[in-house]
């Protein structure tokens, strides 16, 4: 399998968020009865934030405790991924309070209903895209063993 560029690690975390927004928005206004602007500018805002806190945790988290030095096994990652998610909940409970209005005790529950719907989303979202990219990267390259042998023209 090929090594993930820069650009596309980017593009994948843009799509990733792009359809999260797509779908949460016109959720979450249903369910909290508010306008889609609203839920629209609070998913947003999540969402920037949530790419802001991945490089920020990340970074902190290999600094402190590198992939040279210490196995990613399951503990390490499961330590990793409720140390991410209990960060952002933190950081968005304040958002929703500010964006919304609403009390600390909603923004919470708010906050876990995201959560609640990022864990099957992001799961989906990655093994999804996991596979379409292993399907083009086949295509690819028959497309380009077909260019070498001489059977194929753009």
């Amino acid at each position: 399998m090929q090594k993930k560029t820069l650009a596309e690690r980017i593009f994948h975390a843009v799509c990733f968020e792009v359809i999260a927004i797509i779908i949460t928005a016109p959720l979450f206004s249903w369910l909290m009865d508010r306008s889609i602007m609203q839920m629209g500018t609070l998913a947003i805002v999540l969402s920037t934030t949530a790419m802001i806190w991945n490089v920020i945790y990340n970074a902190l988290f290999d600094r402190f405790w590198p992939s040279n030095r210490i196995t990613r096994n399951a503990k390490v990652r499961t330590f990793h991924a409720l140390g991410f998610e209990g960060g952002f909940i933190i950081i968005g409970l304040g958002l929703v309070v500010a964006i919304l209005g609403v009390s600390v005790k909603t923004a919470f529950l708010m906050e876990i209903g995201f959560f609640l719907f990022f864990l099957p989303y992001t799961y989906i979202f990655n093994l999804a895209y996991d596979t379409l990219r292993e399907k083009m990267i086949k295509h690819r390259a028959r497309k380009m063993e077909m260019r070498l042998a001489g059977n194929y023209k753009k």
